[in-house]
């Protein structure tokens, strides 16, 4: 890839995001540059402007500088922006419509290298489209429904040879929902569902789980030995177990590349499970996931990855 011209490196996040803060110091030590950093709910407390003429086009923002020269973008947690509260809710509505739309169109115009790009990053967001597309790729994936019927959820549920677990339809922020093994208890909670649609799939016994950050055709790859803590069923529950790095077999890194291809990410964290039966099952894809901790876990250089594929246009890190 050839070497990119060096502008300016644009962070979108909340303003007390430690990934944010990370990133930043990586790109302060390793290219002496300091990113531009914007937290969307500043909007409109700061005034906007994009003009379009005869000699081409300009953005700005109040509070920063050098919008136009930005030549990368982590779109890393964008909020929506933070509007007052005005005389009625039919007038918020329209106004915060506005200056979502405005401040949206004025950041995605800017012709950056997105990591990733927002409608990319929006769909592959969508776990039901993460689970279609990592078939195709060719991907192992556990037999899951996703309703919110309860009916159909009691049928499968009692279809299943095994147990069954539930989770969550998407991966944007909330309220941390830990992947569960469904019990007889929770047969009474199934009407819920109505309002709430979950995903329901077939409890994978594992001898092991991965979690892999994807930097544009790099794996940073890490096996979690999750079967010896008390996050057998979500391994997120225990950072104490141990964290190893590791490589994926070809087969399952091709449809790694695949499925990244597919949704159009340049970036992303992905946890996959390795079965007792020797199979790598698809999970998820976080497109703008966690990934901190395994960096502190194992010493990989993930923020570096980061740094130099917003700068350089490649995410290779040498050693």
């Amino acid at each position: 890839m050839p070497a990119r011209t060096m502008g300016s490196v644009l962070i979108v996040t909340e303003a007390e995001d430690l990934h944010g803060d990370a990133l930043a110091a990586t790109l302060r030590k390793h290219h002496g540059h300091t990113p531009i950093r914007l937290d969307m709910r500043d909007f409109p407390r700061e005034n906007g402007t994009f003009r379009l003429g005869t000699d081409g086009s300009y953005r700005t923002l109040s509070h920063i500088f050098g919008l136009d020269d930005v030549t990368s973008v982590w779109w890393r947690r964008p909020h929506p922006v933070s509007v007052p509260a005005g005389l009625s809710d039919e007038d918020d509505t329209y106004r915060r419509a506005e200056c979502d739309g405005f401040l949206q169109g004025l950041l995605w115009s800017v012709p950056a290298l997105w990591v990733n790009d927002p409608g990319a990053d929006r769909t592959a967001g969508r776990k039901i489209v993460q689970l279609e597309t990592a078939y195709r790729a060719g991907f192992a994936v556990p037999e899951t429904l996703v309703t919110n019927d309860p009916d159909e959820a009691c049928a499968f549920i009692e279809s299943r040879p095994g147990p069954v677990v539930y989770k969550r339809t998407g991966t944007v922020r909330g309220a941390f929902t830990e992947t569960r093994i469904f019990t007889p208890a929770d047969f009474d909670r199934l009407p819920t569902i109505r309002n709430s649609p979950t995903i329901f799939q077939d409890y994978i016994h594992a001898e092991s789980d991965l979690r892999i950050v994807w930097v544009d055709g790099i794996e940073w790859v890490v096996r979690i030995d999750s079967q010896s803590g008390v996050g057998r069923v979500d391994s997120r529950l225990d950072t104490s177990v141990a964290f190893t790095v590791d490589r994926l077999p070809a087969s399952v890194s091709k449809s790694l590349t695949t499925l990244m291809g597919a949704l159009g990410l340049a970036f992303g964290v992905l946890d996959l499970r390795v079965g007792l039966d020797g199979e790598f099952y698809f999970l998820e894809v976080n497109p703008q996931g966690q990934f901190a901790y395994l960096e502190i876990k194992t010493g990989l250089p993930i923020f570096q990855s980061l740094a130099n594929l917003l700068v350089l246009g490649d995410g290779t890190v040498l050693s």
